[in-house]
């Protein structure tokens, strides 16, 4: 099974070109099954761009996540803490083998789904 992410372009165009390791979330999908990402660069792209696989999830204290991720966080730690404002804990899902897709998907088209506000699971 596999779960398509709506991430900020500036975040997703960094997955794929390496310098963004990590992708952050304040909640998590339950299904502990899910080994792919399908990502979806929400507006002004609003498209599906590419994939990756899932290395690692860490569910940490904000203070430790951010200690053990800021080096391939991709983002700033100003932005890491506003993001997490008002959670102890967070996620940090481990990126593997992304791969950006050469033609861009339309999510309605290719998923028969409607962009997710933070993920929707894929059968």
């Amino acid at each position: 099974m596999k779960v398509i992410l709506s991430i900020k372009p500036e975040f997703a165009n960094k997955i794929f070109n390496g310098t963004k390791k990590f992708e952050f979330r304040r909640t998590l999908f339950k299904n502990k099954e899910i080994k792919m990402i399908i990502v979806y660069a929400s507006a002004p792209i609003s498209k599906v761009i590419g994939e990756f696989e899932i290395d690692r999830i860490f569910h940490e204290e904000l203070e430790l996540l951010w200690n053990q991720t800021s080096k391939f966080s991709g983002i700033t730690e100003d932005y890491y803490m506003q993001y997490f404002n008002g959670k102890e804990n967070g996620y940090a899902i481990e990126v593997k083998n992304p791969k950006k897709y050469k033609t861009e998907l339309c999510i309605k088209e290719s998923f028969g789904l409607h962009p997710p506000q933070s993920f929707a699971y894929l059968r």
